[in-house]
């Protein structure tokens, strides 16, 4: 629907005339995110101060109808933050601010427009930090990590924003306000508060986030190697795991992408390597020389040809550097590219990246590998003509089959980006019916209208009504002893006269 001119008067009554966008260009900003494969333009676009203000907004457009769609930076990269079904885009990015600080408990309340890299920086003088760094967290907010759970390089040894999160206050799609756990773990609701991180938005709208926060570590050492192939590159990785060292990074990049990155910034890094694997652990001072030994016997058990050790802080930021401008290198080679981030098993990144290579090449693509070598999780960036439909296509086509091989190898299709718009028809490949009528009547639990952020996630058709009934009547069959599935157990049955658990 298109809004009137009076309830655009309306809008700017609860938020100001500049907590309002309205125009064509205002809302072609808002279209996409980093995916740009589709493009839906919001009717109009909000920019909210406060939680009371998120409240109201979603509170107006419910008496509406109208879909709202929460967006914090926009660099998600499967079309999570695309309004799908038009409506309000609700931009979070002025609610910016660090709430409340607690050095000695570590934690803090922050509001979801707060910049990754941002809050670390705050709290350097405190000796505390926040701990997932996705790459793209010199821009990417706090909220929106949220939203997709995401990870990071340092996921291996801290684990994802799951891990972080005490608690949160989010936005129902009625325009109640909930919080969800507190300042300590296992607080009240905190399972609750776990379902909405990685819910991409469909669940609520998170407008404070209490963070868990880490002391610096003592002593960092970070090693750069090279390999004359991808897979002895990738059982270096499985070798130092088996030592029984758990690194707080494992990075591999193969020659595509240091080409890439080095023709951009000039670093230093071996144009000649298939691939180069970065590793650094952290933690007492005393321990580090120990670990960097056997990390370093293990590369060159398996063919290192050279080893770099960063001997202080710039050449360290100066190797982390490379690796974190990889996809910013890919967008300055080529007008268009997928990035996805399948996992696989680790024992199995040699054979993926075989994969990967093997289908790009039969479809005259090219194809560059990096990724977070020590969980499985991939990122195949595929470049194309973005002006081109058929590469466009055929790119498409490529990802999604790579991802099937994912699911086929016994992995995933996301490890920390989402499913969004992109992978949401490959979810009855991944999941069973059951399965997804499950996940179904977990949101419409949150959100029974679907309004908040439609057409993401879950495959298209079934509404809430639809996976109620599915559910009661697999209810009414297990009364006469027909088999409901066996992970759903007795709370199928019993989903018929609660309604659906939460």
């Amino acid at each position: 629907m298109s809004l009137t001119l009076g309830d655009l008067a309306e809008l700017r009554a609860l938020l100001g005339d500049d907590g309002v966008l309205a125009s064509d260009a205002a809302r072609l900003t808002y279209e996409a995110d980093a995916l740009v494969l589709e493009k839906h333009r919001p009717d109009a676009v909000v920019l909210p101060r406060s939680t009371d203000e998120v409240a109201a907004i979603v509170r107006w457009a419910a008496t509406r109808g109208l879909a709202v769609t929460a967006r914090g930076a926009g660099t998600g990269l499967a079309g999570g933050a695309t309004p799908a079904h038009g409506g309000l885009v609700v931009s979070v990015n002025r609610m910016n601010r660090v709430l409340r600080l607690d050095t000695e408990r570590m934690f803090a309340w922050v509001e979801p427009g707060v910049v990754n890299l941002w809050l670390s920086q705050q709290l350097a003088s405190s000796g505390l930090y926040y701990a997932p760094d996705p790459a793209s967290q010199q821009v990417s907010t706090v909220g929106g990590n949220v939203a997709t759970n995401a990870g990071g390089p340092h996921c291996l040894k801290y684990g994802v924003t799951l891990n972080h999160v005490l608690g949160l206050v989010a936005v129902l799609a009625d325009g109640s306000v909930v919080t969800l756990g507190d300042e300590m773990p296992d607080g009240p609701d905190s399972d609750l508060a776990s379902v909405v991180v990685g819910s991409e938005g469909t669940f609520g709208i998170v407008t404070e986030i209490a963070v868990r926060l880490l002391p610096r570590p003592a002593a960092v050492k970070t090693m750069l190697f090279d390999f004359d192939t991808i897979e002895s590159a990738c059982r270096a990785v499985s070798a130092v795991i088996a030592a029984g060292i758990v690194p707080a990074a494992m990075e591999i990049m193969d020659r595509h992408t240091v080409g890439l990155v080095e023709a951009w910034l000039h670093l230093g890094l071996p144009l000649d390597a298939a691939g180069v694997l970065l590793i650094e652990v952290d933690g007492a001072a005393e321990s580090l020389e120990r670990q960097a030994g056997i990390i370093v016997e293990k590369a060159r058990l398996h063919g290192t040809r050279s080893t770099r050790v960063a001997k202080d802080e710039p050449e360290r930021a100066a190797i982390w550097r490379g690796r974190k401008s990889a996809f910013g290198a890919y967008g300055r080679s080529a007008s268009g590219f997928y990035i996805m981030d399948g996992v696989v098993p680790r024992t199995r990144l040699a054979e993926a990246l075989s994969g990967v290579y093997r289908m790009a090449g039969e479809r005259g693509l090219e194809a560059g590998n990096v990724f977070h070598a020590g969980d499985g999780n991939l990122h195949p960036h595929i470049l194309f003509d973005a002006t081109d439909p058929a590469q466009q296509a055929a790119a498409l086509e490529v990802s999604h089959e790579i991802l099937r091989m994912c699911i086929r190898m016994g992995g995933t299709i996301s490890g920390e980006h989402g499913v969004g718009i992109e992978k949401r028809p490959m979810m009855s490949e991944l999941f069973a019916p059951v399965d997804l009528e499950v996940m179904r009547s977990l949101r419409c639990a949150f959100d029974p209208d679907q309004r908040l952020n439609p057409g993401k996630i879950l495959p298209g058709g079934g509404g809430c009504g639809e996976a109620r009934e599915a559910l009661a009547a697999r209810a009414r069959a297990a009364g006469n002893g027909e088999g409901v599935p066996a992970q759903l157990g007795g709370r199928a049955a019993r989903a018929d006269v609660e309604g659906p658990w939460i």
